[in-house]
């Protein structure tokens, strides 16, 4: 494997002092000694729950290259072990991403949004790297460890980065894009979420808008026209010297939507992107994801990609991990599907996740089931918030509502009784209840916040009826 790092630019990067017998070169950035691999380093981050220290050795016996220590932890090593040694792990890291960033010679996309992130990252992920070398952030490593993590591991050979910036507290975005500086930041949505931390919608526009602080000169915003704090967001970006390029199927849009058809397994889109039409597949269903291709085209274009080849790679995405992948379920009769939108939930994502379940196919005898778990740092609307959901339940006609959590005990209480299948206190106390009701020919849906433990209830769901993943017609 290529070098990443040579061990005398990162200690050059981090102001380290050696220790050991070191070697040339370095592959990989791990903080994690259970996944790290022959060759790449690792950086021993204290975190909420464990100390990286803990894990030194276990990484050096596992073939890193080298770890990086606190100075405070020498002690505990040994003489001859492999470390770069400094103050703080955690700004060490921080240094070395903004050396990473420093020495980059593509163009940058910076993403944030209450809703769509994630999926919006991948895309662009999908889309660049089919037209050039292009890195990404790993996961949803979008905090003050991810963002810089993923920096520090961006390969100088790049042609394109994408990283994806999150926050749940004003001031969190500024200091992480100011690392990233990007040439396009997108702003996918602006959505009631956080709202324990913050007094208003206006509050989290403004805390998102802390994106276009970092910007390269010349730099372009891609915003959502459609969205109640578009012109809130322009005005912040402009003051910035932004260049706005708004996408949505507002008519006056730069990346517009024209029409869209929803199947229950992808969407077709025919759109003008920047004075360009246009039509492509998108393998992955729902109306929010093919709002948000608008973003990825415009965005990849602006970075330099070409428009045909990135429309055309979008039929080849496919949902990240918790985030709407669907797998077949065996059971005893038949078969069943399962969409699994465990990792993370707010009101706008659950309302797009119940309008994909609502297009789910289904057997003869089958059911669209939705089992949700509680949304959380909603604050006092909350218990509202929760019980508002039973319009989108209503709408897009689910059959069975199964909940767990004293929040979503509020839509619980407001659903026709013919659609209610079950409740419990948490995810483990619903695991028995949906195993008995999953039948041949139906499609479950399961989604909450993280907090909520859903992913217990799609874990039990897959031992119980193991299968395999559900072919996609998108991309067959």
């Amino acid at each position: 494997m290529s070098a990443l790092w040579t061990v005398t630019a990162m200690a050059d990067a981090m102001r380290a002092e050696h220790s050991g017998a070191l070697s040339d070169n370095v592959t990989g950035i791990s903080i994690d000694s259970r996944t790290l691999t022959p060759g790449e380093a690792y950086f021993a981050i204290k975190g909420d729950v464990h100390d990286g220290h803990d894990f030194v050795n276990a990484a050096l016996e596992r073939g890193a290259s080298i770890a990086v220590i606190a100075k405070d932890q020498r002690s505990k090593f040994a003489p001859d072990a492999k470390l770069l040694i400094v103050d703080d792990v955690l700004a060490a890291l921080v240094d070395l991403g903004k050396a990473s960033r420093a020495r980059f010679g593509g163009k940058v996309i910076a993403v944030t949004g209450s809703v769509g992130k994630t999926s919006t990252k991948e895309a662009l992920l999908a889309v660049l790297g089919a037209q050039g070398e292009t890195h990404a952030s790993a996961a949803s490593f979008n905090n003050h460890w991810g963002v810089p993590l993923s920096l520090a591991r961006c390969p100088s050979s790049a042609k394109f980065a994408v990283f994806e910036i999150g926050m749940n507290h004003a001031g969190e975005i500024e200091p992480l894009v100011k690392m990233v500086r990007p040439h396009v930041a997108i702003v996918t949505t602006v959505e009631p979420v956080h709202l324990e931390f913050f007094s208003g919608i206006e509050a989290i526009a403004d805390a998102k808008a802390e994106i276009f602080s970092g910007l390269e000169p010349n730099g372009a915003a891609v915003l959502n026209i459609d969205n109640s704090q578009f012109a809130r967001l322009k005005k912040k970006a402009e003051a910035r010297g932004a260049r706005i390029v708004s996408f949505g199927a507002n008519g006056k849009a730069d990346a517009r939507l024209i029409d869209v058809a929803l199947h229950p397994t992808c969407s077709a889109v025919h759109a003008n992107i920047l004075g360009n039409d246009v039509t492509y597949k998108i393998a992955v269903p729902g109306k929010h994801i093919a709002m948000n291709s608008l973003a990825v085209l415009a965005a990849a274009t602006l970075a330099g990609a070409d428009l045909a080849l990135s429309a055309l790679a979008l039929a080849q995405i496919k949902p990240a991990a918790g985030r709407g992948v669907r797998e077949t379920l065996n059971i005893a009769s038949g078969t069943a599907t399962l969409i699994d939108e465990s990792y993370n939930a707010n009101p706008a994502s659950m309302a797009a996740a119940l309008n994909v379940l609502g297009r789910a196919d289904v057997g003869a005898r089958g059911r669209r089931i939705a089992v949700l778990g509680d949304m959380l740092e909603l604050g006092p609307t909350g218990p509202a918030l929760h019980r508002g959901l039973s319009e989108a339940v209503i709408a897009n006609k689910i059959d069975l509502v199964f909940c767990c959590g004293p929040l979503m005990q509020h839509l619980w209480e407001v659903l026709p009784s013919a659609q209610k299948g079950g409740y419990a206190k948490d995810s483990a106390a619903l695991e028995s209840q949906m195993v008995q009701a999953v039948g041949a020919g139906d499609a479950i849906m399961v989604k909450g916040s993280l907090g909520s433990r859903m992913k217990l209830i799609v874990t039990a769901l897959q031992k119980r009826f193991p299968g395999k993943a559900a072919l996609d017609d998108a991309v067959v």
